[in-house]
């Protein structure tokens, strides 16, 4: 009976572990993503158009996320360690900032230390089925309650050429990035060398606050 307890309990702490981990593979889907022009979190006065955005560059890592959801937290340091270590070679990482008042986003990218550039779509969480995010990551198969990080991979030189819309298919990735598998895509859109992944130092994970889904246990920390 004392085993079985001891079983029991122990799967009481790792059930909840491993519900928290969203990580998805980049996969090529049929998406019609149109171009957009959103106002700066930073200074909501100025606004960004991806197409100006894109210009001159080989890679645009587009990331939709909710600043108080833990699966975002755990991303957003590894992003702007790509963002500090390729933006010279041509890559660009641009957040889209949803469900929460701007001031909150605010915060949230102060505390994470980002520095990319990052606008937002929506800012209520009631604004959750009815945003271009809710959209597009629904039509490439997300089945997540809030789909929070979700990112689209984009080629500039595919982009059409006119109209609102870039592409009509690109890589996407319904949650939270494989970071080893990124940045090799990373690499490989860059026209850089493969790197020795074993010999680069992990980043260590940050502590989980709130599920983004109210459906699945909050974490206590990351697997």
């Amino acid at each position: 009976m004392k085993l079985i307890f001891l079983f029991v309990l122990s799967l009481a702490f790792v059930l909840p572990i491993a519900a928290q981990n969203e990580q998805a593979p980049i996969v090529d889907k049929d998406i019609k993503y149109q171009n957009w022009k959103y106002p700066t979190v930073r200074d909501i006065s100025k606004e960004l158009d991806l197409r100006e955005l894109s210009a001159g560059k080989k890679l645009v890592v587009v990331v939709y996320f909710a600043p108080w959801c833990p699966n975002w937290r755990f991303d957003a340091p590894k992003l702007e360690a790509f963002y500090k270590k390729y933006q010279a070679q041509g890559l660009e990482i641009v957040g889209v900032g949803e469900y929460d008042p701007v001031d909150s986003m605010k915060t949230n990218l102060n505390s994470l230390g980002i520095t990319f550039p990052v606008v937002y779509e929506s800012v209520s969480r009631a604004q959750r089925g009815a945003t271009k995010h809710s959209e597009y990551r629904k039509g490439t198969g997300d089945k997540r309650y809030t789909g929070s990080p979700w990112y689209i991979l984009l080629d500039p030189a595919k982009y059409s050429k006119d109209g609102d819309t870039l592409v009509k298919s690109a890589d996407v990735i319904n949650g939270e990035m494989i970071m080893t598998e990124g940045e090799a895509y990373i690499r490989k859109a860059l026209g850089l060398p493969a790197e020795d992944a074993a010999k680069k130092p992990q980043p260590a994970a940050t502590a989980a606050i709130e599920a983004c889904d109210p459906n699945k246990p909050t974490a206590i920390k990351k697997p």
